[in-house]
């Protein structure tokens, strides 16, 4: 066992019920670790997010080895930091912090890798030439980057606000310059997702809370392969349409694991059981 318990938080608004200190904790004890995980909820503290550099240094101070950064705290967090990772700093967004030694503190993005090892996981050997993203927020950019650094040649974003996605692309298109990237509107879709390889969802429809779909499902088709970003519930009203189509489905249970997974490895030093984690994680979310 470790000298002392690794003491880690998750900040970020509405986190009580987060499954991630479960998910960790157990991996922790798997792996002979002793593991402290806490929520530190901005609401329940009232505290606003503003305020987040002040919380960083509360952490370091009461001896945190590491924090979770979730919304809305992603973006305002990288200026308290005292280094950033190459691909947060290029993402503009940071979900893990990790406090060294001598108590400086380095941000991390790992919902882009967490994205891309679920990827290659749940779908192996997709194709990629051409990819529709559903969303333009703080988790359609990181599925956005996921997908480029995956190999996506051409790569359309399609959101509510075309303006947003359209400052996503150009944004994307400054560090993937081989790639074809373009903003459009929801009603393009019925002309896109027929040429389309795949289609990836990183809106909040479909959550329990905001139950549906974000497109028709007429406009499935046996060759488009369909990933949603949503994991409660993890089987969707999407991707129970998209399998009715005849699609290769990813729920959100891969990214939400391997996400963990990374910021674990980050923590610890120690590389976590992926098909563990997510056992456990499946069957949390089942309860």
């Amino acid at each position: 066992m470790s000298q002392r318990p690794y003491l880690v938080g998750l900040v970020g608004t509405g986190v009580g019920p987060s499954l991630t200190p479960a998910l960790h904790m157990a991996e922790a004890h798997a792996q002979g670790l002793e593991y402290v995980y806490r929520t530190i909820d901005l609401d329940e503290l009232g505290c606003p997010p503003a305020r987040v550099g002040e919380v960083l240094a509360w952490a370091r101070a009461l001896g945190y080895d590491a924090l979770n950064i979730t919304h809305p705290c992603k973006q305002l967090v990288l200026e308290h930091l005292d280094d950033v990772d190459p691909v947060a700093a290029a993402l503009g967004a940071v979900n893990t912090v990790v406090f060294g030694p001598g108590g400086g503190a380095t941000g991390f993005n790992t919902d882009v890798t967490g994205f891309a090892h679920g990827f290659g996981e749940g779908l192996p050997a997709a194709p990629l030439d051409d990819v529709v993203l559903v969303g333009a927020g703080g988790a359609g950019t990181a599925v956005a980057e996921a997908l480029l650094r995956l190999g996506t040649g051409h790569l359309t974003i399609v959101d509510l606000d075309e303006e947003r996605a359209r400052t996503l692309g150009d944004a994307l298109a400054t560090r993937h310059a081989a790639a074809h990237i373009e903003a459009s509107s929801f009603a393009k879709l019925s002309a896109l997702l027929p040429d389309s390889d795949g289609v990836v969802h990183a809106t909040p429809t479909g959550m329990a809370a905001h139950p549906g779909m974000a497109f028709s499902a007429e406009l499935l088709h046996p060759g488009l392969w369909v990933a949603d970003i949503v994991y409660r519930p993890l089987d969707t009203a999407l991707l129970r349409a998209a399998r009715a189509a005849g699609c290769r489905t990813l729920d959100g249970g891969h990214m939400a694991v391997h996400q963990a997974t990374d910021a674990f490895a980050l923590i610890t030093g120690v590389t976590p059981d992926a098909t563990r984690m997510s056992r456990h994680f499946r069957s949390l979310v089942a309860e």
